[in-house]
């Protein structure tokens, strides 16, 4: 063969672009080991405050793109906090997996399968979990459903910065827990603990008093209001468990709507609100309660209740129509008039450990002044 016929073969056709692949992907090996270095670094650091000890580990070129990558991806995570709240500073609790329409918990010790309707996905279920849960909970095609328990007690706890939470599942797939609200926990535990003077709270709807909890922790006064008695007194058990037996809570059952308004007649005042309605409920007289019908009144009559310098107040909705925008409004025309202050609204999310992105668990307004 002459040299001409040889460079037009079918093999040697291939050799120069093959050659260049094999270029590229040689010159991308350091991104590459960069990248698996940057996987191990972020296990220990949620911050890019760490390029001293990547400057001494590696050389001074390879510190510096992995210093890149980093802040990178540091912002990537500042953008998608931006848009939600993520309650992600769990220790005993995580969403592991979610598929088919439920998500696999871990609660302490337990494994939990329940239903959630955010779940549209059919995404392959690999992690072993799903096959050796302690309790599923499994939704009836005509409302409802019921727990099927593996070798799980009838109640146990989990904690949460100092907060102890007894756990016991129970109709409707609950548990006694929102583990996502921990997000708005925090955030307004530390308004509490930076405003350098007394505070009182009404919580409606307060359930079985994590929001309670966390406020009075942080060294506030308050009212727990729900309607159900039992409910209360779980709530009473957390705050044993939690070592604020004594703290400054007063615990009211009664309907919400109702007790705001003997409130406003007699003229008591607090500093923050924080509100957690269902989406339809009945109070312990059989009152009705729709949230689209009754949650704009609320916060009207609410807005009466706050003192001259109010700090915080917040409102949860796990309903579809009361989107993050509908929740600031409502919040921006009742409250900011009057008070100033500045309104946010996103939704509320928990991370999921499988994939490594969230799972939306409904949504928060907030105002602080």
């Amino acid at each position: 063969l002459n040299s001409s016929s040889h460079l037009h073969s079918p093999i040697s056709a291939l050799f120069l672009p093959g050659l260049i692949i094999l270029w590229y992907i040689v010159s991308r090996l350091p991104q590459l080991f960069n990248l698996i270095y940057l996987s191990i670094l972020l296990q220990f650091s949620q911050t890019v405050s760490i390029f001293p000890k990547m400057y001494r580990i590696l050389d001074g070129a390879a510190a510096l793109r992995l210093y890149s990558l980093l802040s990178l991806l540091y912002m990537e995570e500042t953008r998608l906090n931006k848009y939600m709240w993520l309650a992600d500073e769990w220790k005993d609790y995580e969403v592991i997996d979610c598929s088919k329409g439920e998500k696999l918990e871990r609660w302490g010790d337990y494994l939990l399968v329940r239903p959630d309707p955010q779940v549209i996905w059919d995404t392959p279920r690999n992690h072993k979990g799903w096959k050796k849960m302690n309790g599923h909970y499994h939704r009836s095609s005509k409302g409802g459903g019921e727990w099927e328990f593996f070798h799980l007690p009838e109640q146990w706890s989990i904690g949460y910065k100092g907060l102890t939470f007894n756990l016991k599942p129970f109709s409707f797939k609950h548990t006694g827990l929102f583990p996502e609200q921990a997000a708005n926990w925090d955030w307004f535990g530390a308004r509490i603990r930076e405003a350098g003077r007394p505070v009182k709270v009404l919580n409606l709807f307060a359930y079985t008093g994590g929001a309670t909890l966390a406020a009075a922790k942080a060294g506030a006064s308050v009212t727990h209001v729900d309607a159900s008695k039992g409910m209360v007194a779980w709530a009473k058990e957390n705050a044993q468990s939690s070592g604020l037996a004594d703290a400054p809570i007063r615990w009211i059952v009664d309907d919400c709507v109702k007790f705001v308004e003997r409130e406003i007649r007699r003229g008591n005042r607090y500093d923050a609100v924080i509100m957690d309605p269902p989406s339809y409920g009945r109070g312990p007289k059989g009152e009705i309660w729709k949230i689209e019908d009754a949650i704009h009144p609320l916060v009207k009559l609410c807005v009466q209740l706050l003192s001259d310098k109010p700090l915080f107040f917040l409102i949860n909705s796990y309903t579809t129509g009361l989107a993050p925008a509908v929740l600031s409004y409502m919040i921006g025309v009742e409250i900011v008039p009057r008070f100033g202050g500045t309104v946010s609204a996103e939704e509320v999310g928990l991370p999921v450990t499988q994939t490594g992105l969230v799972l939306p668990c409904g949504a928060s307004g907030r105002w602080e002044a």
